[in-house]
């Protein structure tokens, strides 16, 4: 699942990455293994990496030579297969499965899927009267709802195919590795090799979960979240360890068809990159849907038995409790995937560390997305690889480095934000004014029963840019383009004031929360 950030993550990541706060784990070694020994996590964070080997899809070409050979068909790495192509330069790209990496095949769009079931069902079980329904004895077949998942994933990746034969791309299907620059040795699943030669190489391999010290992932009793996307058997309990986007996306998935959920988490609350009075609702939220969340609370001993786990914690003044379930889901965290090969490259904390055009310490390969760091999100890792190869191909083109992106969790009710938080700007000792409309003033919200919620814009004075919004409540990572667009083009509070917005609808909310900051609101 994805997940999820926003201007102060970006920042924070980065300061955190710079000092050594956030522990990394050794990358695998001596081959390109986009799912290691694990697996790569879906979030909506992580947005490359691969899966066991599917039957190869197309032909090795011996010392075939390219303008581009890119390694990673996830967000980042078919991206800028495609638009290396649409360059009309001759491109091959290598993957270990279909493309579309761990965001479409374990991550992003399967965890969609498994959300869009649980809102239906909960709404149902829980709502059904309010909207003048009687339903009987609901049921559901827990198998039909994890295949459906996968088939839209596949469905996913048989789109990249195609446009990898629409754009006369080398869809190659193996582990690649390097052992010098300008050349790819591509391992097939029946083992043999091939090598490639290329002008440039983009490496976009992306990142794995990354496990608990001492609490070793076994597939059954204790998970990532690839595992949790194909379960055979919905846990009747279960611990969630982190409550970032991916551990809050599955709590809401595994508790809305009744299974026990538990979240721990070292900081003070769920998201913690998000605005605080965000975090705040969406505790309230959960806690209505019946999901404890033991906050400020660190595990400090785990048991694993064949029939499930105990976890211990211990909470902010130090009492202990022990937690019992049948399984464990791990969801503190990603840690980079680097290619095989000898090939060696400069690394910040295990991360590829690229100029500012995305170029490694090898001259001619590049990087982009998860593996080079944070913010490890999808669409992040897609505009930093067309960013990249548009400065390999595109004359006098200067690439650009993220600064502004939206951070979106796709649970319900909906997180999504964009720029500073309110925290953030306070500590950058900036001067600002809030803007807030909660949803229940929303006639919109009110006829679809969604009013839980509210647009928060943090604005900056004296001249009125928007420095930071957040939205909690429905359809709130649809919302949240609109914000990202007003931060881009610079806009002021009194320039979103004067652009019409359709009545009725839940958009009406950013206009609202702008009159609410200029202190001439209408409907609050």
């Amino acid at each position: 699942m994805p997940t999820d950030g926003n201007q102060e993550q970006h920042s924070r990541a980065i300061q955190n990455f710079a000092s050594g706060a956030i522990p990394r784990a050794p990358a695998p070694g001596g081959q390109f293994l986009f799912d290691a020994v694990h697996g790569a996590p879906p979030s909506s964070g992580a947005s490359t990496g691969s899966a066991p080997f599917a039957s190869p899809l197309s032909t090795f070409l011996k010392m075939a030579n390219y303008d581009l050979i890119v390694i990673g068909a996830g967000p980042a790495g078919y991206v800028a297969a495609i638009k290396a192509a649409q360059l009309g330069k001759k491109v091959a790209c290598v993957d270990k499965e279909r493309g579309g990496g761990t965001c479409n095949n374990w991550g992003c769009i399967p965890t969609k899927a498994l959300l869009k079931n649980a809102e239906l069902f909960h709404t149902m079980k829980h709502r059904a009267a309010e909207f003048g329904f009687k339903i009987g004895a609901l049921e559901y077949d827990w198998s039909t709802i994890i295949k459906r998942s996968r088939t839209v994933s596949e469905k996913g990746s048989a789109g990249v195919d195609f446009l990898f034969k629409k754009n006369k791309i080398d869809n190659l299907r193996g582990m690649a590795s390097m052992d010098k620059a300008g050349e790819v040795k591509v391992k097939s699943a029946d083992g043999k090799e091939e090598t490639h030669t290329a002008k440039n190489v983009l490496i976009a391999t992306g990142c794995v979960t990354r496990p608990l010290p001492g609490l070793e992932f076994n597939g059954k009793t204790v998970i990532g979240s690839k595992e949790a996307l194909t379960l055979e058997t919905q846990p009747k309990s279960i611990v969630i360890i982190g409550a970032g986007a991916i551990g809050v996306e599955f709590a809401y998935f595994f508790n809305s068809f009744g299974t026990k959920v538990t979240i721990v988490e070292m900081l003070p609350n769920l998201l913690p990159v998000e605005d605080t009075e965000v975090s705040q609702a969406l505790e309230k939220s959960f806690a209505k849907q019946g999901i404890t969340a033991l906050l400020g609370h660190k595990t400090t001993k785990t048991e694993v038995g064949d029939q499930g786990v105990k976890i211990t914690v211990e909470d902010p003044k130090n009492v202990s409790k022990t937690l019992d379930a049948d399984m464990v889901l791990v969801a503190i965290g990603i840690q980079p995937l680097l290619p095989g090969g000898s090939l060696k490259f400069e690394l910040v904390k295990g991360y590829l560390q690229t100029n500012d055009r995305y170029e490694t310490s090898v001259k001619g390969v590049f990087a982009a997305g998860d593996i080079i760091g944070p913010p490890w999100l999808a669409h992040v890792a897609s505009y930093e690889s067309v960013q990249a190869v548009e400065g390999m191909f595109v004359p006098g083109f200067k690439p650009k480095k993220v600064t502004t992106f939206p951070g979106c969790t796709y649970c319900q009710p909906q997180v999504a934000s964009v720029g500073l938080t309110e925290r953030a700007a306070k500590e950058k000792g900036l001067k600002y004014k809030i803007g807030k409309f909660p949803f229940m003033a929303s006639g919109k919200a009110r006829a679809i029963g969604e009013s839980e919620g509210f647009v928060k814009l943090v604005v900056g004075e004296p001249h009125g840019e928007i420095l930071g919004a957040h939205i909690i409540g429905s359809e709130a990572t649809e919302m949240i383009a609109e914000l990202g667009l007003a931060i881009t083009l610079e806009a002021t509070l009194e320039e979103i004031e004067a652009t019409i917005h359709a009545h009725p609808t839940l958009s009406e909310g950013v206009k609202e929360a702008a009159e609410v900051a200029a202190g001439h609101a209408i409907h609050v």
